[in-house]
């Protein structure tokens, strides 16, 4: 065949863009599981950082120490079936609040102290926002907070993930007066008329901000009466 003709140089890249897309599909394949551990481990990850404490190397052996009990909850308050660690909060986000499945964690840690762990997914300003909010046994003290983002501006609303935002979380109250009040992310100097526990947004982030504010409102709205029968024990 005439290496100097059309026909030659379509079939030469035609069998290239095949070559390269079976090794590229093996490639993939191959990693799959070790992606999937890897995204895991980072979820892990995020977990323990609501709870105040430093991942570890080994973190899945600390998740399964701190991490006692992981279970689904419905709007109700129920329990359900279903693995809570595989639910896509992503996807749970875009559901009627009523038919959502929730996530629950519960974790003891070294003094004994039983916290809840609660996920949170939104919208920030140039894409999604998410995190934990680890509660005391009262259902309503936050003792700690994670919060990340996919791309959100550096220096701006990627401050969300600063320890300088979330410790203002720290000992904040989601109930009011028996009220779910969850805490609202304002302006400095501003107060929610609401009367809900607040702390202070993000200088120059003020979408991003409104987002965390907003999704802490939107995700703990179906926990209500998950966390009102937790208080009336």
């Amino acid at each position: 065949m005439n290496k100097q003709s059309n026909v030659y140089t379509v079939i030469y890249i035609i069998i290239m863009v095949v070559v390269v897309g079976v090794a590229l599909a093996f490639t993939a394949m191959s990693l799959k599981d070790r992606q999937n551990d890897n995204v895991a481990a980072d979820k892990m990850r995020q977990i323990i950082s609501s709870l105040r404490l430093a991942p570890q190397q080994d973190v899945k052996a600390q998740f399964a120490q701190v991490i006692t009990d992981q279970y689904l909850v419905n709007s109700q308050g129920e329990r359900i079936d279903g693995d809570a660690f595989a639910v896509n909060i992503a996807n749970e986000i875009k559901k009627p609040a009523a038919e959502r499945q929730l996530p629950v964690y519960e974790a003891h840690l070294a003094d004994g102290s039983l916290k809840y762990i609660i996920p949170v997914y939104g919208a920030g300003l140039w894409g999604p926002i998410w995190g934990y909010v680890a509660l005391d046994d009262d259902a309503s003290t936050i003792y700690g907070a994670f919060f990340n983002h996919e791309g959100e501006t550096p220096g701006l609303g990627a401050e969300i993930t600063k320890d300088a935002f979330s410790s203002q979380f720290q000992g904040k109250q989601m109930f009011k007066n028996g009220e779910l009040l969850p805490v609202a992310v304002v302006k400095a100097g501003q107060a929610p008329t609401n009367g809900a526990d607040y702390v202070d947004g993000i200088s120059g982030g003020t979408i991003t901000s409104k987002g965390v504010s907003a999704m802490l409102a939107d995700c703990f709205a179906p926990y209500n009466a998950f966390l009102q029968s937790i208080r009336n024990k």
